[in-house]
């Protein structure tokens, strides 16, 4: 009996890790929890499109984003914190565009002055008709 109470608690905590990381995976919408610094602009069933502004020293919050690009339409140089601790600094020139592989981060301005830059999140596909 006691073995498999053991066995039910180790069902109902496996079914609660589920459930928090799924609602861990949808908190981490840039645009809703860090809304400060990303403002949609156009979203449809294959982007979603914001403005993402940073001023200097500015951090964000940990997102994520699927597969997409970036248009810089300032000069950049940020500084990614991964979710495991791990940093990457990348610099850009306004006018430069990038492809952005689907990624979990915090944003941090590193640069003297204001990020701006267009972000494109490319959607799954639609179903063939």
């Amino acid at each position: 009996m006691a073995r498999m109470h053991k066995m039910g608690t180790v069902v109902c905590l496996i079914a609660a890790a589920a459930i928090l990381s799924t609602q861990a995976a949808k908190a981490q919408d840039p645009l809703k929890v860090d809304s400060t610094h990303s403002k949609a602009i156009l979203e449809n069933d294959q982007v979603r499109v914001f403005r993402v502004t940073y001023a200097p020293h500015e951090k964000g919050a940990m997102h994520s984003h699927p597969n997409g690009l970036a248009v810089f339409l300032t000069d950049i140089s940020l500084r990614f914190t991964l979710p495991d601790g791990k940093t990457l600094e990348r610099s850009a020139k306004a006018g430069q565009a990038a492809w952005l592989p689907a990624t979990t981060h915090l944003v941090e301005n590193v640069g003297e002055k204001r990020v701006e830059m267009i972000h494109v999140e490319l959607k799954s596909p639609p179903p063939a008709k």
